[in-house]
Formats: structure tokens, C-alpha cells, sequence
């Protein structure tokens, strides 16, 4: 589940909570393609993800979304799959 709120500065914060799994991707991703200015995914009442969705928070942090408030669980999982993602390009 997502929700969206701009603010005064032009950016745009969507809200994500409860679980993030492959299903929500592609309407979240189609959200995001909307917005022009800065996008932050405020995720600290994600409860649970799933290796899709992991792959894609580490795709919106390599375009500039800002992740806020991410949960550490999820931070070291996006770090293992930024390491293999690099292993695998030597």
C-alpha cells in the first residue's frame, strides 16, 4: 500500500507501508514515471519485502529517488545485492 503527499518544495514523498512485494511494483513505478521533481520513498512502516522489491529500492536509489527512513533489514539486503551485482561484473 502507498500513498502520495507533495510538498510545498515540489517534492514528491510516497509513503509506502505494510508489505512491498512484486505485485505493487509496477503501479508504484508507474507513479513514480509521473513525477517530475524530487521523489522520496518514505518507508519506515514497511513491514516486509521480497527480492524484487529490494532489487527495485536499489534501482530508485541509483536514479536519484532518496530512500527515507528505510529499515536497516532492508538497507543491508540492498547492500548484498549491490555486492553481487558487482561481483558478478568483474
Amino acid at each position: 500500500m502507498f500513498r502520495i503527499r507533495k510538498g510545498g518544495n515540489g517534492q514528491a514523498v510516497f509513503t509506502l507501508s505494510g508489505r512491498i512485494e512484486a505485485d505493487n511494483l509496477a503501479e508504484i513505478q508507474q507513479q513514480l514515471a509521473k513525477e517530475t521533481g524530487d521523489v522520496v520513498l518514505d518507508l519506515k512502516d514497511v513491514t516486509l519485502v521480497n527480492q524484487d522489491a529490494v532489487e527495485f529500492l536499489v534501482y530508485c536509489e541509483a536514479n536519484n529517488i532518496t530512500l527515507r527512513l528505510c529499515p536497516g533489514y532492508i538497507r543491508k539486503w540492498m547492500q548484498q545485492v549491490r555486492d553481487a551485482k558487482m561481483s558478478m561484473k568483474r
